[in-house]
């Protein structure tokens, strides 16, 4: 992502003189390739790759970046077993204000021992509890979209995971203000890829900052009273939350852990059920043999032990999030001098590793383009040609915590809606789809639903 105006001064933009035996340039004067990356990651990756390999030199703004562009660079970068990256000084710029200390945002010992201690919230047991919290939704959202035959799903489903997540992560009920929680999650969000960050000026920064400051009163206010409950929501298991010696989250922690949490399961499964849903429509005989597999169950909501019979399902899931995954870029900083592909990578440069690029390179994958969910079938695994060509969950120590929750969640809402709908799209429709700094459609996603067959 870009770095940003306000926050550029306080950092130390490495001379021509350190990166110039890097290939690449400075792009053009002041923006440097802040818009050109903003209007196409994956464009701008490929011309990158083209013009100077796998390792190049770019600018946003006034700093100086690496690109850094392979599955061998994805696995340098996230794997990390020499630690000559940061996870916090690469997203700080970005994040830093809108996420502060978000399990992404740390490093080394702290975020080993923060992340060690969320992870009793994410277990099989506190899984299995979430998604018979979700079921009942899902079916209600259902049967309100099916009263409709034409659907901007995209909105829809976005208001759908986040009742779920003021559910699932709150335990709280939103009629009055779910609309305003929505809005900060979207400020917040649209914020990270706001250019320009001085206050007044800088609207949508802004805007993202207000929506943090209400979110965090709206959990503090709810911290208190779970504390010594016995509330299975994900809030009550961190207020819960203790090492062997009895310490605890602080209600500061609580705050930071829960916005970045639910702004990751909310707009991260709404980008994947997007790009999902718009892949059924285009595919139909896709949709047609996940409808048949949905329809095994004797049930219409996904059961938690019927997870690992989703087998097609998955491979579906995986092809959607190889074309678009979410984040399409994922952020580091050297923290000393190190090698990659035979090019010195100064200390203290921004990196920038690109899942969007690497998951539709023809070195790794047939036909990389094309929605092909086969190619993930025992029979092929083209996952396994290199295991950092497939990353839309990152990799390495900072993998993501929830990814087993954005799974389920995605194939709750998968199950239920192929039970219901067909859907589909006229047949010259192709979704314009925004990249950064969340992949969504940018026309809303509109579709068409049909009673099932």
């Amino acid at each position: 992502m870009p770095g940003l105006l306000a926050n550029y001064s306080r950092q130390r933009n490495p001379p021509l003189a350190e990166v110039r035996h890097i290939p690449g340039s400075d792009g053009p004067w002041v923006v440097g390739h802040t818009f050109q990356f903003i209007a196409s990651p994956l464009e701008f990756a490929r011309r990158q790759l083209a013009e100077y390999g796998a390792v190049s030199r770019t600018r946003f703004l006034f700093e100086r970046t690496l690109s850094l562009i392979s599955a061998d660079a994805n696995e340098f970068v996230l794997l990390d077993r020499a630690g000559n990256f940061s996870a916090y000084r690469g997203w700080e710029p970005t994040l830093g204000q809108l996420f502060p200390r978000g399990l992404m945002l740390r490093d080394g010992d702290d975020h080993r021992y923060q992340r060690r201690l969320m992870q009793p919230a994410f277990r099989k047991e506190a899984l299995a509890g979430y998604l018979a919290r979700m079921n009942p939704r899902i079916a209600g959202a259902i049967c309100g979209w099916m009263q409709k035959r034409e659907l901007a799903f995209y909105p829809a489903v976005k208001r759908l995971t986040l009742e779920i997540a003021c559910d699932v992560f709150l335990d709280v009920e939103l009629p009055n203000e779910i609309d305003r929680v929505g809005e900060a999650f979207f400020d917040l969000v649209e914020a990270s890829n706001a250019v320009n960050r001085i206050p007044v000026i800088g609207r949508k920064y802004e805007r993202g900052l207000a929506g943090r400051r209400y979110l965090a009163r709206l959990i503090e206010q709810r911290i208190a009273p779970r504390r010594e409950g016995v509330g299975t929501d994900l809030l009550s298991q961190l207020c819960r939350a203790q090492d062997e010696n009895g310490l605890r989250y602080s209600d500061a922690e609580i705050v930071d852990h829960l916005i970045f949490l639910m702004m990751a399961a909310h707009d991260t499964t709404t980008s994947a059920l997007a790009t999902i849903a718009y892949a059924l429509a285009k595919h139909e005989d896709w949709q047609t043999r996940l409808r048949g597999m949905s329809n095994a169950f004797a049930q219409r909501a996904l059961m938690h032990e019927d997870l690992a019979r989703l087998e097609e399902i998955d491979w579906v899931l995986r092809e959607s999030l190889r074309l678009y995954p979410p984040l399409t870029v994922i952020l580091r900083r050297t923290v000393r001098e190190c090698e990659f592909g035979g090019v010195r990578l100064p200390a203290d440069v921004p990196v920038m590793v690109y899942p969007i690029a690497t998951q539709r390179m023809a070195e790794y994958w047939t036909d990389p383009d094309r929605f092909d969910p086969e190619r993930f079938s025992p029979a092929r695994s083209e996952q396994r040609r290199h295991p950092f060509a497939w990353t839309p969950f990152g990799g390495g120590a900072h993998m993501c915590l929830g990814l087993h929750f954005a799974e389920m969640q995605v194939k709750a809402v998968l199950v239920q809606l192929l039970h219901a709908a067909r859907l589909s799209v006229p047949a010259n429709y192709h979704a314009p789809f925004q990249l950064a700094p969340l992949v969504r459609p940018s026309d809303g996603l509109p579709l068409t639903l049909a009673a099932a067959p």
